[in-house]
């Protein structure tokens, strides 16, 4: 089968291109996927720079997101699965503790197998498409924002990093809901692109202090009544972004993290934890649950993954490079 191989860590350029890797066969419980999309993450580059106390087994196929019909059946598979089913892969594998795309096969690849309890049967109305664009990103900004974070109809939310996959999704969900969204992002395009999205407000953080541009459109958040600010603040970014966040979140609200993809030991500053009464609420990735209410909610037409681009499998490590560089915009979505 064709399939992106990761051979060594190295890096973006570390990717290779396979026309003749094997076929994977099912083993007891597992059935083989045909992919037919996967989805590109800011952890396929950590898989291939190589993550502290994480052991990368080469080769390795990089993709956590993987949608597609299933090819084959193996022993013992209990389920009512059969050949032709449309589903998606819940990447997190409890069964065999590990995750596809990074210590197990994953979804850059025509062939993919994987156990059957990670299987999610795609409804009608949702392409493969959509579909592979939702369990990183998509799941755990939903997990981050309605299952912990409990967002409600008019309360103000920034986003930082808001034109990634998390980012975008949190905006539309958002939205949806019945929030005042304000966005950050640093190019034209990607304001653009936020406000196309439905964001109220966008902010270009590279050219001003987000959280100043927080004070002029809402006032600045005083510590004895609950005004100014915003009410809820997702920071999935971390590094110097950190403090300022604080700054900007009304007495009694909430800020919301899932990652610390610019740092993960911050500055801190824990008097504006007590002095604004703040509740900072972590979240880590996804549940099946998520998956599924999103799939429900792309369904019922309530919810369009950003997709910025569909590329050919060939092109896997030009997408690869995209999101490391922060090019894109929304989800990059790789079809074997």
């Amino acid at each position: 089968m064709r399939a992106v191989v990761l051979r060594e860590h190295g890096g973006v350029d570390a990717l290779r291109y396979e026309d003749d890797y094997p076929d994977p066969q099912p083993e007891a419980g597992q059935v083989v996927v045909r992919v037919r999309a996967t989805s590109i993450n800011y952890h396929d580059v950590f898989t291939c720079k190589g993550m502290p106390g994480i052991k990368v087994p080469f080769p390795c196929i990089i993709g956590l997101d993987i949608a597609g019909e299933i090819a084959s059946v193996g022993p013992g598979v209990t389920g009512a699965w059969k050949p032709g089913d449309r589903v998606l892969v819940d990447p997190l594998n409890l069964k065999r503790v590990g995750l596809h795309g990074e210590t197990l096969p994953g979804g850059c690849a025509e062939l993919c197998p994987v156990d059957e309890g990670q299987l999610v049967p795609i409804p009608d109305g949702v392409s493969f498409e959509q579909a592979a664009a939702l369990p990183v990103a998509y799941g755990s900004a939903h997990r981050m924002i309605m299952t912990h974070g409990k967002i409600k109809a008019g309360e103000k939310v920034l986003i930082l990093g808001a034109s990634g996959g998390v980012g975008s999704c949190c905006v539309q969900l958002a939205k949806m809901v019945g929030c005042e969204v304000v966005a950050c992002g640093s190019t034209p395009e990607k304001l653009a692109a936020l406000k196309a999205m439905g964001a109220d407000h966008v902010i270009d953080y590279k050219a001003e202090d987000f959280a100043k541009a927080v004070y002029a459109l809402y006032d600045k958040p005083h510590r004895r009544f609950y005004t100014g600010g915003v009410d809820v603040l997702v920071n999935f970014t971390g590094g110097e972004t950190w403090v300022p966040s604080l700054k900007c979140i009304k007495r009694g609200g909430r800020l919301l993290t899932c990652g610390a993809t610019a740092g993960f030991d911050p500055k801190e500053d824990l008097r504006y934890i007590w002095t604004f009464e703040l509740q900072i609420l972590g979240s880590n990735s996804w549940a099946r649950q998520d998956l599924v209410d999103l799939m429900n909610l792309i369904r019922d037409k309530r919810l369009d993954p950003h997709i910025e681009t569909v590329l050919p499998l060939e092109e896997t490590r030009e997408g690869v490079r995209k999101v490391r560089d922060r090019e894109a915009i929304g989800k990059i979505v790789i079809r074997p």
